[in-house]
């Protein structure tokens, strides 16, 4: 039985001293749904209830008596901790666990952050590569990179890089081998290589022209839930792709990939660096957020 997350103690001390969660969640700047499952998850690590609840009110029981008399003066005295070393520095130092999509750390995001260590050498990154969405308030998780603004109210998104269309296009001996499609109503002949998220299919490809918008239901004889296999795919001349431009800029550039029917734009999906509350925008989360955006801004 242990407390995974001071967070969780912290809603529980406020909730107590305030009268409810509603209160509390407002004081934390967090959403009700938040605080609840910060509740939740406390109760569950130690194994009790905190709060005897009714339709109009909480009040402790014997057990969120005996915590709250420890947890007021264990956070006091982290938070005169906390000021004493803001007061002395703000040096850009610590461990910071990111979590992004595999195609976009692996070939864009991991020689940018080897350079960044090279600048701060006391920032330690632990690294978790992966296409499924982390949960940052239960996950060991720090900062997620995502695409697109997440809807979560009481989520931090900072924008990374605002203009990133996803793009169509394929090998040029694909193109060369089944003709390059004339605009995306030409897709259903031709062979489109799907990212697949928790089971879901992302074949429903949309597509801008002008006043003109479409959604092309697509089909292809692969289907992956790793977005590096989907490139990889697309770079042996096996079908088409549909990506976002950071993730392909490389690519074609060198001449890999060709952007096809390039008068038609995707939908845009911009990246933003996500954090589950505001107290964790450290000094090395922000330093981190301008570096990246710089990064970005010269890259596509």
């Amino acid at each position: 039985m242990r407390i995974r997350n001071l967070q969780d103690l912290e809603l529980f001390v406020a909730t107590a001293e305030h009268g409810g969660l509603s209160a509390a969640a407002r004081l934390l700047d967090i959403s009700p749904a938040v605080a609840s499952a910060a509740l939740k998850r406390l109760e569950t690590d130690l194994d009790t209830p905190l709060f005897v609840r009714t339709t109009r009110s909480m009040r402790l029981t014997l057990a969120g008596e005996r915590l709250l008399a420890r947890a007021r003066p264990l956070l006091d005295g982290l938070r005169d901790a906390e000021e004493e070393l803001a007061a002395g520095h703000d040096k850009v130092e610590g461990q910071l666990q990111i979590s992004m999509p595999s195609d976009l750390g692996r070939h864009v995001v991991l020689p940018w952050l080897n350079e960044f260590q090279t600048r701060h050498p006391d920032v330690r990154l632990r690294l978790q590569l992966t296409d499924r969405l982390a949960d940052i308030y239960r996950e060991p998780v720090d900062i997620a990179l995502r695409f697109g603004k997440p809807p979560e109210s009481g989520m931090v998104a900072l924008p990374l890089l605002q203009d990133n269309p996803r793009v169509l296009c394929a090998a040029p001996s694909y193109l060369a081998r089944r003709g390059v499609p004339a605009s995306p109503h030409d897709l259903p002949g031709h062979n489109c290589l799907c990212f697949m998220l928790d089971d879901t299919v992302n074949d429903r490809w949309r597509f801008r022209k002008g006043e003109e918008e479409i959604e092309v239901t697509v089909q292809g004889d692969r289907v992956a839930g790793d977005s590096e296999i989907v490139r990889r795919w697309a770079l042996d001349g096996l079908g088409l792709c549909y990506r976002s431009r950071i993730d392909v800029q490389a690519d074609l550039s060198s001449g890999r990939l060709r952007i096809v029917c390039p008068e038609w734009a995707g939908n845009n999906v911009p990246l933003y660096m996500v954090l589950a509350n505001r107290k964790q925008v450290s000094p090395a989360v922000r330093v981190l957020r301008e570096f990246l955006v710089g990064r970005m801004q010269g890259t596509v």
